[in-house]
């Protein structure tokens, strides 16, 4: 059985992940391991069980910073959501940059 070629969005979103790897190295550790080709069995229930525990957002151990999270897990495996995840990711770093120039002044 053949790989898919790899789409832009595809592209896109594993740059987006090699950026975040390389501002994060902590976190980039974790997502290179488990953006793995081999890794879909887990990606995709850890990421559907992180966003559901991010809409239990009122129980103390649950919060909402899981949605993202499970979303970006997802994008992986999921064509339909590299587009918005990948766009969201840059939107919130320039956003992120932009605070932090604001805070320097």
């Amino acid at each position: 059985m053949t790989q898919p070629q790899p789409t832009r969005e595809s592209h896109r979103l594993q740059r987006q992940f090699a950026r975040l790897r390389r501002d994060y190295p902590r976190a980039g550790a974790l997502l290179q391991r488990i953006s793995r080709p081999g890794w879909a069995l887990v990606r995709v229930p850890v990421g559907v069980l992180f966003i559901l525990g991010g809409l239990l957002a009122i129980l103390p151990v649950f919060g909402l910073w899981m949605i993202p999270v499970g979303l970006l897990l997802l994008a992986v495996d999921v064509p339909v959501l590299r587009r918005p995840v990948s766009g969201a990711i840059i939107r919130l770093r320039r956003r992120a940059e932009r605070f932090r120039q604001r805070r320097k002044r």
